[in-house]
């Protein structure tokens, strides 16, 4: 048997250590109050500035739903409806269910001729040539039939909601979307696998072309005031792992898992369980000012990122708070990053704690998409029987140009306490994700 090194063993002290003398940061304590009436914390992040997030808070009792199908949630959300409601949801409801209880496949939605086979046929390279994007009829249906999807699937959320799991509650196949709205909480929810019907081949994206999804399991656009917490978000039985190859590329059915898009605005993200999943949280779409300067001002805290490959976060021009997130990438196969810095962002990056494969590159962790600065500090790696503060934006500078500074011009001041990055693997898995709230 070999003997743990003594770095090692000085490491495990440490945390032991750490476990004895820190509290864990944790959810705030609600004092007997509902689920549902609990609000965002005041200085919890980007999202309690100004007025705060409350939510459906103040419902009256003929705005209080509980929903156990999809019918029942489609009309409880009621979004030109802006009077404070809050929405229980019980059970697993699955989107994939007619009004009358039928299952649903694409089959249901498809319609105008497409199928899989005709659209494959129709834009295969070797046919339709890598220089233009499909048109032409089987491209309209599949159009056609993806718009049919989204009326089932994508559920608009208006303002002043809260949406909370009872229980153990799924929402399965659903893309939620807060779309222009204020002062939304979703919390207590495993969302499980908003698959794409109907991908969109793109022979000029990238070198070789890419498959494109349309669906989140929750987007959030030109909407400010939201609050999600402790959901769990991942793909179920049907991983992007399992997708077939087309074309030579990846049969894409997902996009992401919280895309924050197209001038929202004060949000905070925090003890969600992101999991298995590639494309998984974007905060800002394009890199057009005139929608998102200024905002996309957003707190991400004590969330798990397990297996994810990307965009945890990758940002746009906001100001972006990361800290005490817990990251888990054990292989390099397939990992492109964790950090994006795209146009004019600005992450603040503080006590993150990776535990890294042996084949992870440190100077991955980062990724510059046309960012000029990135600060990180207090990085903490586990790596094989190595722990280790790291400095990140060191290790992304010295292999790749051009170098990002440390300077995003801002300091964030709305957070909740920041623990030393030794704490988080003790804390934040235990804490993080769907089924802890009562």
């Amino acid at each position: 048997m070999r003997t743990p090194s003594r770095r090692a063993a000085v490491a495990a002290a440490a945390l032991c250590a750490a476990t004895a003398l820190a509290v864990p940061a944790g959810p705030a304590s609600a004092h007997g109050v509902p689920l549902g009436r609990q609000t965002l914390p005041a200085g919890d992040g980007w999202g309690s500035s100004g007025a705060g997030t409350t939510g459906g808070a103040a419902a009256d009792a003929a705005h209080v739903y509980t929903v156990t199908t999809r019918a029942a949630l489609v009309a409880a959300l009621n979004r030109a409806d802006p009077t404070p409601k809050i929405i229980y949801v019980r059970g697993v409801i699955d989107a994939a269910t007619g009004d009358d209880g039928r299952r649903l496949t694409c089959d249901d939605h498809a319609t105008g001729g497409y199928t899989l086979d005709g659209y494959l046929a129709a834009y295969d390279p070797a046919v339709w040539g890598r220089d233009t994007e499909p048109a032409g009829p089987m491209e309209d249906a599949r159009a056609a039939s993806a718009a049919r999807q989204t009326a089932w699937i994508k559920p608009k959320v208006g303002s002043n909601t809260t949406i909370v799991g009872v229980g153990h509650a799924v929402l399965k196949g659903f893309n939620l979307h807060i779309d222009k709205a204020d002062n939304v909480i979703i919390r207590n929810i495993h969302f499980q696998d908003a698959y794409d019907c109907f991908p969109q081949w793109d022979p000029t994206d990238g070198a070789d072309g890419n498959w494109n999804s349309l669906y989140d399991n929750v987007s959030v656009t030109g909407s400010t005031h939201v609050w999600a917490d402790h959901n769990t978000f991942d793909d179920g039985d049907n991983p992007d792992s399992a997708q077939p190859l087309y074309f030579g590329r990846p049969y894409q059915v997902h996009d992401g898992q919280l895309d924050i898009t197209s001038g929202s605005d004060l949000a905070t993200v925090s003890w969600n369980r992101f999991a298995g999943h590639d494309k998984t949280m974007l905060i800002g779409s394009t890199n057009n000012p005139a929608t998102d300067l200024g905002k996309l001002n957003v707190t991400v805290h004590h969330n798990v990122f397990d297996t994810i490959l990307q965009r945890a976060p990758r940002v746009r021009f906001g100001q972006v708070h990361v800290y005490n997130n817990h990251y888990e990438v054990p292989d390099g196969a397939g990992y492109v990053y964790s950090f994006g810095a795209g146009v004019q962002s600005k992450i603040y990056a503080q006590d993150n704690f990776f535990r890294l494969g042996a084949a992870v590159p440190l100077g991955e962790i980062i990724y510059n998409w046309g960012g000029t600065a990135l600060h990180a500090e207090r990085s903490l790696v586990a790596q094989g029987h190595r722990v280790r503060t790291v400095d990140l934006l060191a290790e992304h500078n010295a292999t790749h140009d051009p170098d990002l500074s440390p300077d995003v011009g801002w300091t964030p001041t709305l957070h909740t306490r920041i623990d030393p990055a030794v704490v988080v693997p003790l804390t934040v898995p235990l804490l993080a994700g769907a089924g802890r709230l009562r």
